[in-house]
């Protein structure tokens, strides 16, 4: 299946309706395009260095974890704002092409598209700046509006790139319903105490555990993680890049899963992948410590190709994986 990399001539976009049988995945989304720029290593302030190649690309977090969850074969609706132009248009296009609802995606006019500039280094590591544009108008009203969908779905996912206004009435409405809240805390930022509460599963990297949890808590996983726990968050689920990930559940001992040695190009989206894997694992009933086995093996794959959304791979080829390490 070919993806848009250019906004130019992008083919009308159509919405999808979910007919056949209700999302099983919610994401509240941000969506922006990816300018990345492949340099040597990070520039240094008031220094220009010579970029090897260029490209535009679908991103944004909420958007790369929708689609992460649709190749994982669940039915996957969106909740967002994106701009009336070619990126907004470069949206759409993707998630028909990724079957992925459309029908609760406003579209803002006289608004553009949130924005991602992205350097990838040599080494595969990236720095990055997201300008969220008609993203940053995502609230409650239009949460509200989608209140059918999201009480009929099984999983409703969320980051820390779209308002904290629209996830915390999306996991209110979730939390009623029953169905499970996931939430990305990245970018970092301070959270409110009721969001943290009403999340099951928090998937933060180690620098985003240590600011939620405080500067008293930094350097210790397992203080950071019941301090967290301890103000209601269901699960703690940290992600550790090359050295995999650890599940932290109440009075549970914790669950430690290595990383798998891969060949890295880069690793833009290789997050939203595994958040993305996981809400489609848990959405089909997989308990958590089962889910972040699949979660784990698709970040692993996603960084053998460059790009977030080329990397993200298939339900079949994450199951390889775990096949071949099972043997």
């Amino acid at each position: 299946m070919s993806h848009p990399d250019s906004p130019a001539g992008a083919a009308e976009p159509v919405a999808i309706t979910a007919t056949e049988a209700p999302a099983e995945v919610v994401c509240v989304a941000s969506w922006n395009a990816d300018l990345v720029s492949h340099v040597a290593r990070p520039i240094a302030r008031g220094e220009t260095l010579m970029a090897s190649a260029f490209s535009i690309s679908p991103g944004g977090k909420g958007s790369n974890a929708a689609v992460a969850a649709a190749r994982q074969g669940a039915r996957v609706a969106l909740i967002a704002r994106i701009g009336d132009d070619d990126f907004g248009r470069m949206g759409m296009t993707l998630w028909h092409a990724e079957g992925v609802a459309t029908d609760h995606v406003e579209h803002a006019a006289g608004e553009c598209s949130g924005v991602a500039q992205i350097l990838v280094y040599d080494d595969g590591d990236n720095s990055i700046a997201v300008c969220p544009g008609a993203g940053s108008g995502l609230g409650a009203s239009q949460v509200q509006a989608a209140h059918g969908v999201l009480r009929s779905c099984r999983v409703v996912m969320a980051s820390c790139e779209v308002p904290v206004e629209a996830t915390l009435q999306a996991f209110r409405l979730a939390r009623e319903a029953g169905a499970i809240t996931l939430l990305n805390p990245a970018p970092a930022r301070p959270l409110p105490e009721e969001l943290l509460a009403l999340v099951d599963v928090l998937t933060p990297n180690e620098s985003e555990l240590y600011q939620l949890a405080g500067a008293e808590h930094s350097g210790s996983l397992d203080a950071a993680a019941n301090h967290l726990l301890a103000g209601g968050t269901g699960a703690v689920l940290v992600t550790l890049g090359a050295a995999g990930c650890r599940l932290y559940q109440g009075r549970q001992t914790p669950i430690g899963l290595a990383g798998r040695s891969m060949p890295v190009l880069d690793t833009i989206g290789a997050g939203d992948t595994f958040t993305g894997t996981l809400a489609a694992a848990l959405a089909r009933g997989e308990p958590l410590a089962s889910a972040m086995q699949w979660a784990n093996a698709a970040a692993a794959l996603s960084v053998t190709r460059r790009g977030a959304i080329d990397g993200i791979p298939a339900r079949a080829d994450v199951a390889a994986l775990m096949s071949q390490v099972a043997r």
